[in-house]
């Protein structure tokens, strides 16, 4: 085969993949990003603060289950093969993204309705534990050695983006309704593209052919019979699997999340900063901060993986204190002047159809560096709500764009280098089990409770930073035992590849 089909073969490979995964976090983060918004409807509202506590308690039951999924599929992709299992998965996340735009509200159908989304994000979660084991291992199997950090870290940048189509399409839903209208009804309408992403990822993936290290494998007959067991049950390779999650996925996981996830809700809930303002703040940094995957992905076969993902971890825990102070203080209203002459008080009445009214008043102050903070009461006939509304500045915006950028670049440092590293870890027969699990426990545990730990710390303290060390312990924990345990040796090809313990 000539170097320049294979060169078409393996960007075919990576469009397919990436354009899969990408949906399938997409899918995966619409309830992440709406998480304000789906405490109200599916959460009793009689505790706001709970209510949203539990709505990311339920998107962190997504994460818990993806090492189960990772068990699950991985088992099956290392048995069946790696293109027929993550076309199964694929089809469980859309299918459950979108069945949860269906759900009707707590106040329509009761306990039902969390019970139902519960139920949803569990499927969501085993989908996505099997999804990116299968994807990564794929376009690992199909690149060549000297360039497979560089080839798979195209799979890596498919989570920020998934994530920033996900910001896209709820702002462009947002936008294009009143406030109303998205709150009652249309938030529903990102859930229900889902199925149309799908089902074209689904076209383009079909056509793919099986990975040609496990088509050879399958030829000679040599695949596991047993990968569960091969995995985990032989000594030597589950020491890999703990170093793997212990001392890199653990602490990448952590970083990941507080630089996305952790941002928006800090963001949101923390700084009350405005709804399309601050989704516009991540969807930016998170767009300038991408291409940085494949850089570090590209920089790990010259360099090692090791160096990169360590150093990404060191810098995120020692930085991530003064970061976030300083988003703080661009909201601290103490610091700032009011300009009196522009107070003004807004008020509407809106009618419902069951003959009921809305109430909303808002007091508006405006300050000299432009910040504008809306304290909005909202009256109905079942309850009455004050929220604290704050949109910055261009000044400020442009400052904490940066400072959300900064951790978006954390993120890229661990992440951008891990696809290979864990593919380069484990045998071909197993690989796609050993890799999944650990990743996904890193990932799905460790990083996906921590909004809700964060946010909770926050609470019971009432210090804006409490929540910032869970992150930066489990990553200064990972960055010890990494930094021990995992040696990295250079081969002829002139990448670095990890060396068995």
């Amino acid at each position: 085969m000539s170097s320049t089909k294979q060169q078409q073969n393996i960007w075919q490979v990576i469009f397919a993949s990436s354009a899969g995964t990408l949906i399938e976090w997409y899918d995966f983060y619409i309830f992440g990003s709406l998480s304000l918004i789906l405490s109200e409807k599916f959460f009793p509202d009689s505790n706001p603060t709970l209510s949203y506590i539990a709505t990311l308690a339920t998107f962190a039951v997504g994460f818990i289950v993806r090492p189960f999924g990772a068990i699950v599929f991985g088992r099956l992709g290392d048995m069946v093969g790696r293109k027929y299992t993550f076309l199964l998965t694929l089809l469980i996340m859309g299918g459950s993204t979108f069945a949860i735009g269906l759900i009707p509200s707590y106040k329509t159908i009761g306990i039902l309705a969390p019970i139902l989304v519960l139920i949803l994000r569990l499927a969501q979660g085993l989908a996505l534990g099997g999804e990116y084991g299968g994807a990564a291992t794929y376009v690992a199997e199909h690149s060549p050695a000297h360039r497979r950090g560089y080839y798979t870290s195209f799979i890596q940048t498919t989570a920020t983006l998934g994530l920033f189509v996900s910001l896209g399409v709820i702002l462009a839903t947002r936008i294009c309704m009143s406030p109303e209208s998205f709150n009652d009804w249309g938030w529903r309408i990102p859930f229900w593209l889902s199925v149309f992403l799908v089902l074209m990822s689904y076209y383009i993936r079909i056509k793919l052919h099986e990975s040609p290290l496990f088509a050879q494998l399958k030829a000679e007959g040599k695949t596991s019979k047993n990968p569960l067991k091969e995995s985990f049950g032989n000594k030597e390779n589950l020491k890999l699997v703990l170093l793997a999650l212990f001392g890199a996925a653990m602490g990448q996981g952590v970083v990941w999340y507080t630089g996305q996830f952790y941002a928006l809700s800090f963001l949101q809930k923390t700084m009350n900063i405005e709804f399309v303002q601050s989704n516009i703040i991540i969807a930016i940094a998170l767009l300038v901060g991408t291409p940085f995957f494949i850089y570090f992905g590209h920089l790990s076969d010259k360099i090692g993986r090791k160096k990169i993902m360590m150093a990404g971890m060191l810098i995120a825990a020692l930085a991530y204190f003064p970061i976030y102070n300083a988003m703080d203080k661009t909201v601290d209203l103490s610091a700032k002047q009011e300009v009196t002459a522009m107070y003004r008080v807004e008020g509407s009445i809106i009618p419902q159809e069951d003959g009921s009214t809305i109430e909303k008043t808002a007091k508006i102050r405006t300050y000299s560096d432009s910040t504008v903070v809306s304290e909005i009461t909202t009256i109905t006939k079942d309850k009455k709500e004050v929220k604290k509304e704050v949109t910055v500045g261009t000044n400020n915006l442009i400052w904490l764009i940066v400072l959300v950028f900064i951790q978006v670049l954390f993120v890229t440092m661990v992440y951008g280098p891990i696809a290979a590293f864990l593919v380069e870890l484990f045998p071909t027969r197993i690989r796609y089990t050993s890799m999944s699990l650990p990743y996904h426990i890193g990932n799905g545990v460790f990083g996906g409770l921590l909004p809700a730990i964060a946010t909770l710390m926050v609470q019971r303290t009432g210090n804006h930073l409490a929540g910032l060390v869970y992150p930066v312990a489990i990553a200064l924990i990972c960055l010890v035992i990494g930094v021990i345990f995992i040696k990295e040796k250079k081969t002829e090809d002139g990448y670095a590849e990890v060396s068995e313990v």
